[in-house]
């Protein structure tokens, strides 16, 4: 993912900025790597729910996760920022977060007040974007706290599905300790983040009305 720098047009998952050295490219390495994570989507349901392959899932899961900072690594160390990749990054976040926590609810491995807790938080950031979006809303740029807790919670998951499919030893133990780490982590930030959007989300109404309507006597 475009880490450091994405949006997803008016309130995303977060990280620090980066500089768009060709911001109107499509063809980037990370923009693909988002790409590709979006399309493994299905593939992960298809293990969970229709194989019953906890194992499998969990590893793809994690691996998925894991692209969520290498695409953003890539961006920054090598320039290929975009502003197509701000957009699609957070939306590829999205995406799979809800997938996850929507089927680790319906296959059972997640408790369900931390399944209601997550999706809580995705559907209100989702429709708090479009709302904005659709009343001409300046793009927020993300935070970094944002994204430090939907990358928790895209280790915690899998983290669920690992439990499950352990079914004893010391190694089971550890990952347990682990994904209430990650998940407790993670759902603390990703609230933090959502409240800390509210007054930047006032103020870019405000300058995305503004812009509007000097356009519109100019």
């Amino acid at each position: 993912m475009d880490a450091a720098s994405r949006t997803d047009g008016a309130a995303a998952a977060d990280s620090p900025s980066i500089a768009l050295e060709h911001p109107n490219r499509v063809l980037t390495v990370p923009n693909l790597i988002s790409v590709g994570r979006l399309l493994c989507v299905p593939w992960f349901l298809w293990l969970l729910l229709s194989q019953n392959d906890r194992l499998a899932a969990a590893i793809l899961l994690a691996v998925l996760g894991g692209t969520d900072w290498i695409d953003g690594w890539i961006a920054r160390r090598y320039d290929q920022g975009t502003e197509l990749g701000k957009v699609l990054d957070p939306v590829a976040d999205r995406i799979l977060l809800i997938a996850a926590g929507i089927a680790l609810l319906v296959d059972g491995a997640m408790p369900i007040w931390v399944g209601v807790l997550v999706l809580a938080r995705e559907a209100m950031i989702s429709i708090a974007a479009l709302w904005l979006a659709a009343a001409g809303a300046k793009r927020i740029d993300v935070k970094w706290v944002g994204k430090a807790g939907t990358l928790a919670l895209m280790f915690a998951l899998p983290g669920f599905l690992l439990i499950d499919a352990l079914h004893r030893g010391a190694f089971r133990d550890f990952l347990i300790s682990a994904t209430w780490c990650f998940t407790i982590g993670g759902c603390i930030l990703s609230y933090w983040a959502a409240a800390g959007y509210i007054p930047i989300a006032q103020r870019a109404l405000r300058e995305g009305r503004a812009a509007r309507a000097l356009e519109g006597t100019s």
